[in-house]
């Protein structure tokens, strides 16, 4: 969609640090996701459940550690990590 990339992810692994060139917006539909992220040097989490949503403004250091599997919905720049 006009260089919007949407991506459905069913993982138990955990995924890499990472910024995106872009804004990014990251829903649970099922299961459970350890979001953790940096902010002014301080790394924080909060844990998401089925309907949460995480978003990551560009330039937001991030990572997702699924709690278990999970169905995740990813909708970002096309071409991002």
């Amino acid at each position: 969609m006009n260089g919007i990339s949407t991506r459905l992810h069913w993982t138990d692994q955990p995924y890499k640090w990472h910024v995106n060139d872009g804004e990014e917006v990251f829903v649970v539909l099922d299961g459970k996701v350890e979001m953790f992220f940096r902010e002014n040097g301080e790394e924080a989490s909060v844990t998401l459940g089925v309907g949460d949503i995480f978003y990551a403004s560009v330039g937001t250091e991030h990572v997702a550690h699924p709690v278990g599997e999970a169905r995740i919905l990813v909708v970002e720049k096309e071409g991002s990590v």
